[in-house]
């Protein structure tokens, strides 16, 4: 057992377990205040679920030796049968359960990214459901092809070190499948729904930005010199795409916003997920740059196109996804970059796109006939929050103190009239 390498991936894997609450706080500031709870718990149950479908069968649907096809792995392991805390992966002598822990984290966060193309009309329970039936049909098998062995993509030549095809565009892709199958908010392109609390959205962009240094640096499975390399490149490339994010921002709204800081440097850390161990940093620079304006200009495509993607995960999960995966084809130094590579990079990105929009649509046309997967119309209107949890996410009770109300107006004193709500994004409607 190499003790330092064994070390740096359990911290690893503590840091991007650390990205789920993160997507939480996110999320849950993007939203309306009625709904705010239901968002948060949309992204934390998957923590539970997923952990628990791990151990049962999908650390070796993902993970266990190749069936034969390269579409899956045996059930060899289901349980965790016949590994001990001594058993050693193949090649870098780390635990396997070390190794297990670190991709359980990527499995916790991936379907958690899709939460945020359906938020504030789904059920609770339908969504539950879902994201179990979803990691079992969709992500356990494309993280076979990616990242095992006896995988078909990973057996290609496809470059995806941390998750651009397996993480990203599957989540992006499978997140509009299920927005396809429950439609669009009441009220969607009419009412505002501008998010309720900004502070929130960089709380949960900083740590998400924190935690994507176990989630990209952690993938080289050592503290080496590709761990470093992925580490540096990832600081750049979000930096990069928060500056072109907002460039784009400003010169086609005219403002620099909070939500587009936060936003842009979550498109660059997507972007350079499947690509940084095989970039310098200059082509860290110009992924983030590209991924920030493009994926700024994307957001909108929603309100163009008709779909209903409440949080921009198609956007920036999608788009941010796809960019990353192919740039490497263009931008890989070492004599890896090339018309081949770009070709290779292709395939692994749009057979994802097509296996996981079939599949996820399947999915979610089975939940809502067996069960509904959307939420009753009293229920989206009024808030999700008191309706499915019982609780809110603030108590206002205390606002009618003595000391709040000797600071209202009396009666016709002169008082400016509320500024009208905006939208959560400057956009083109």
């Amino acid at each position: 057992m190499n003790g330092a390498d064994t070390a740096f991936v359990l911290i690893s894997a503590a840091l991007v377990m650390l990205m789920t609450p993160g997507l939480a706080f996110f999320y849950g500031g993007m939203v309306r205040v009625k709904s705010a709870l239901n968002m948060l718990m949309m992204s934390m149950i998957s923590l539970a679920v997923v952990s628990v479908l791990w151990v049962l069968y999908g650390y070796t649907m993902a993970f266990g030796d190749d069936l034969g096809a390269g579409l899956l792995g045996g059930f060899g392991h289901a349980g965790f049968h016949g590994i001990t805390p001594q058993t050693l992966t193949g090649k870098g002598g780390i635990p396997v359960l070390a190794f297990a822990f670190f991709q359980l984290m990527f499995a916790v966060i991936t379907p958690a990214l899709m939460s945020g193309a359906l938020a504030d009309r789904v059920k609770f329970t339908a969504w539950t459901l879902y994201i179990a039936l979803w990691v079992t049909c969709v992500y356990f098998p494309v993280a076979h092809w990616v990242w095992q062995s006896g995988g078909w993509l990973y057996k290609l030549g496809v470059i995806d070190f941390a998750g651009g095809t397996a993480v990203h565009i599957n989540a992006g892709i499978g997140g509009l499948a299920a927005v396809l199958v429950v439609g669009r908010r009441i009220g969607f392109k009419k009412d505002p729904m501008r998010p309720h609390s900004l502070p929130l959205v960089v709380l949960g962009a900083a740590l998400l930005w924190f935690g994507w240094f176990g989630f990209n640096a952690g993938s080289a499975l050592a503290a080496d010199g590709a761990a470093a390399n992925m580490a540096f490149n990832t600081q750049i490339a979000a930096a990069a795409a928060m500056i072109g994010w907002l460039a784009y921002e400003r010169l086609r709204h005219g403002a620099f916003t909070t939500l587009g800081a936060a936003s842009g440097a979550v498109a660059g850390l997507v972007a350079i997920t499947p690509s940084g161990a095989a970039v310098n940093a200059w082509g860290a620079l110009l992924i983030g740059v590209a991924a920030g304006a493009v994926c700024s200009w994307a957001v909108s495509l929603k309100f163009r196109l008709g779909f209903d993607d409440s949080l921009d995960v198609v956007g920036v999960h999608l788009v941010g996804g796809v960019i990353g995966t192919l740039l490497v084809g263009v931008l890989a130094t070492g004599g890896v970059g090339g018309l081949a590579q770009l070709g290779k990079q292709a395939v692994g990105a749009f057979s994802v796109m097509a296996y996981s929009f079939a599949v996820s649509w399947l999915l979610a046309k089975l939940v809502d006939k067996v069960i509904g997967f959307r939420a009753g119309e009293d229920e989206e209107v009024g808030g999700l929050d008191m309706s499915v949890h019982a609780e809110s996410a603030y108590d206002f009770s205390g606002v009618g103190s003595a000391a709040a109300r000797s600071s209202v107006p009396a009666a016709g004193a002169g008082t400016h009239p509320p500024t009208p709500p905006a939208t959560n994004r400057k956009v083109d409607a």
